[in-house]
């Protein structure tokens, strides 16, 4: 019974799409700490994994969603908008910081309510 409950599709995807956000955050620490760095390249989960994902979540396959694997790529479409060829821009990464914590929040939310409602289900106490 609990292996159904904590298999549900939505909650695999929920629980993966946290660990996006933890990887997007070390990316963007990464980023961060190299601001300086001649010829950095600005780091960011990789592109392919959104769709990996979406293909995953159609399917309704939790063991699909729970084998993906997102990963850091080099941000192709970054511009190195200073002459020593780093492609990090400070008020891009402060922006994303805010926008991957947001995302966090909001995950977070969704696995504690889904934690709350079984809590309640089973002992009839919110």
């Amino acid at each position: 019974m609990i292996d159904a409950l904590f298999g549900n599709a939505n909650y695999t995807a929920a629980k993966k799409m946290l660990d996006v956000t933890v990887l997007r955050q070390d990316a963007i620490a990464s980023n961060l700490a190299n601001i300086e760095t001649p010829n950095y390249k600005r780091m960011d989960v990789s592109p392919a994994f959104e769709s990996q994902l979406a293909q995953a979540v159609a399917s309704q396959n939790p063991q699909q969603i729970a084998n993906l694997q997102p990963a850091l790529a080099v941000d192709t479409t970054a511009n190195a908008g200073r002459g020593d060829g780093n492609t990090v821009q400070l008020e891009d990464e402060m922006l994303k910081l805010n926008q991957n914590m947001v995302e966090h929040s909001l995950e977070t939310r969704l696995i504690s309510n889904s934690l709350m409602n079984m809590r309640m289900a089973i002992t009839g106490k919110s």
